[in-house]
């Protein structure tokens, strides 16, 4: 089952540090200004979700065709047929 990301201000929160790069962090808080945010905490949580949403689409991608490479090979599908079919649909 797919997780949808709850966009909501009462979502359970985990505070961390994070050590950056001084030069990183003043390039985060002059985008986050140009972008017309107080500070760079919220662009930062908006290039953490979305490199998150990125990885785990690929990783359900990669699950889904482990899965279909499995099921195809309990169907005793020719295994150069799997691997054209897998190559044809990345």
């Amino acid at each position: 089952m797919k997780k949808k990301m709850i966009l909501s201000e009462d979502r359970q929160a985990t505070t961390i540090q994070l050590k950056i790069p001084a030069d990183v962090s003043d390039d985060l808080e002059r985008v986050a200004r140009a972008k017309g945010m107080a500070d760079c905490q919220p662009l930062i949580r908006f290039y953490v979700g979305q490199g998150l949403r990125k990885d785990l689409a690929e990783l359900r991608k990669k699950n889904a065709a482990q899965e279909a490479r499995k099921v195809l090979g309990k169907h005793n599908v020719d295994p150069r047929i799997i691997d054209e079919v897998m190559a044809a649909v990345s």
